[in-house]
C-alpha cells in the first residue's frame, strides 16, 4: 500500500487544500499520515479540523512515498524551520514525490529543493519564490519531474489528482 504524508501548519491550514487532496488518496486507498509541528488536533483556517498522528520530528522520508505540505496563513511556520527543509531535501535525495500547495510551496522553495525548477504558488508569493532561483509558472497545478506544487485552494483537488498519477506511476 502506498504512504502519505501531509504537513500542515497546527493553526489557520487551508482547510480545502488539505481535505480534497486527502479524499483523493483515501479514496484510492493510499495510506495518509497527518504531521504537525506538535500533536493534538490542528485547526483549518475555515473551521476544519484535523487529528495529528505523528510531529514533523518523527517523518522518516523512507517510510512514505509521497511528502505534501499544505498551505494556508499557518503554514509560515515552516517557511524557516530546518526540519521542514530537511523533510523537502531528504524526499529529493531519495527520489520521493514532494508536493506543495498554495504559500507551502514557499517553503520548499526556502529549503532550496526548487531551484531551476518549474513551480507555483499563491500569486502574492511569486515575488519570494522568484528569488529563490524558480522558474514561476503562475499554472494552477505544476508538475516537474516528482515535484508537485499547486496555486491555492481552487486547485486543490486537481493537485491531489497529480500527487495520485505520480503514486501509480510508481512500482
Amino acid at each position: 500500500m502506498k504512504k502519505v504524508v501531509m504537513i500542515i501548519a497546527k493553526e489557520k491550514f487551508r482547510d480545502e487544500e488539505y481535505f480534497h487532496p486527502r479524499d483523493v488518496f483515501l479514496k484510492a486507498k493510499i495510506d495518509v499520515v497527518t504531521a504537525s509541528s506538535s500533536g493534538g488536533t490542528a485547526n483549518g483556517a475555515m473551521g476544519g479540523t484535523a487529528n495529528i498522528d505523528i510531529t514533523i520530528d518523527d517523518i522518516d522520508i523512507i517510510d512514505y512515498d509521497a511528502v505534501v505540505f499544505i498551505g494556508g496563513k499557518g503554514s509560515a511556520e515552516y517557511f524557516e524551520d530546518k526540519k521542514a527543509h530537511q523533510i523537502a531535501q531528504e524526499a529529493v535525495k531519495h527520489n520521493k514525490i514532494l508536493a506543495a500547495i498554495c504559500s507551502s510551496s514557499l517553503t520548499l522553495a526556502i529549503a532550496g529543493v526548487l531551484k531551476s525548477k518549474n513551480a507555483t504558488v499563491f500569486q502574492g508569493d511569486a515575488d519570494e519564490f522568484k528569488k529563490h532561483g524558480v522558474i514561476y509558472t503562475g499554472k494552477d497545478v505544476e508538475v516537474d519531474g516528482k515535484i508537485v506544487t499547486a496555486s491555492g485552494p481552487h486547485a486543490a483537488k486537481r493537485f491531489g489528482e497529480k500527487i495520485l498519477e505520480l503514486l501509480a506511476q510508481e512500482k
